[in-house]
């Protein structure tokens, strides 16, 4: 029985127009961008006329994005430690040099200051020893006091202090001053007169020769002379004399002077 109706040729099948794949491309797409799932790797196509890339393919262009992310990220980690290793080692060095230049410093200042300790005790010391008197004459005592009278005295009394010494017996002056008179000194035979710091002079006569010269600074201890018996002497002795003035006539006790300047006699 016959039917009106048409029916296609067995065997034929109508394909989809280009449209229609298109439009279920862009729709898969869609679908697949709302899950997250296309990258930027699947824009370009979009603008192809062939149909819309499989999701399978979309994945795979996923998975490479995310690795080459984590390489990114790992490369910049790994820089970031590298930099701070650089920073650490740059700030370690600047410590090292800075406390090597404090060092030097402290062991500049401690040179500095001891140093400066050092001077002041020699300064010290050299004003002390220039301050300070002594005996004119090592191991002795006195023979003759002062004021004692008699004829061997052109004044009628001794001038002076007479320690006894042997013929050539070193004679040190007894402080530090400068010489004013070195020379033949009529009855005092070979003598020398000293004028001291603090203004005050002293006399050594009957020397058997003299160390010493007009004008030349000497220290306490040095020797200037040896003991002798020159001039108006009765032996080998010093003859020595405190005095206000450099010349006879301004004596003072010798004995107590001697000992108001430290000298033990």
């Amino acid at each position: 029985m016959a039917f009106g109706s048409r029916t296609a040729a067995p065997g034929k099948h109508r394909g989809s127009s280009r449209l229609s794949r298109k439009t279920a491309g862009y729709a898969g797409i869609a679908a697949l961008a709302t899950t997250g799932v296309v990258a930027a790797v699947a824009a370009p196509a979009f603008a192809a006329d062939n149909s819309a890339p499989s999701v399978e393919d979309t994945g795979q262009n996923a998975v490479v994005a995310d690795g080459l992310q984590d390489d990114i990220e790992v490369q910049a980690e790994s820089q970031q430690v590298a930099a701070e290793a650089v920073a650490a080692q740059a700030q370690a060095e600047a410590d090292a040099k800075q406390r090597a230049s404090e060092a030097k410093r402290a062991a500049e200042a401690k040179e500095k200051t001891e140093r400066e300790a050092a001077e002041r005790a020699a300064r010290e010391e050299a004003r002390k020893r220039l301050n300070t008197f002594v005996a004119p004459v090592d191991g002795s005592y006195v023979s003759t006091q002062y004021g004692a009278g008699g004829g061997m005295w052109s004044s009628g009394s001794h001038t002076g202090i007479d320690f006894h010494a042997d013929e050539g017996t070193t004679v040190h002056a007894v402080g530090a001053g400068t010489i004013v008179e070195a020379g033949w000194g009529g009855a005092y035979g070979n003598n020398i007169v000293i004028k001291h710091n603090d203004g005050t002079y002293t006399q050594y006569g009957h020397l058997l020769s003299l160390s010493v010269s007009v004008g030349e600074t000497v220290t306490p201890g040095q020797q200037i002379g040896l003991s002798g018996s020159t001039g108006n002497s009765s032996g080998p002795h010093l003859h020595f004399e405190a005095r206000t003035g450099a010349t006879y006539g301004t004596d003072i006790n010798p004995l107590a002077y001697l000992r108001q300047h430290g000298v033990g006699i």
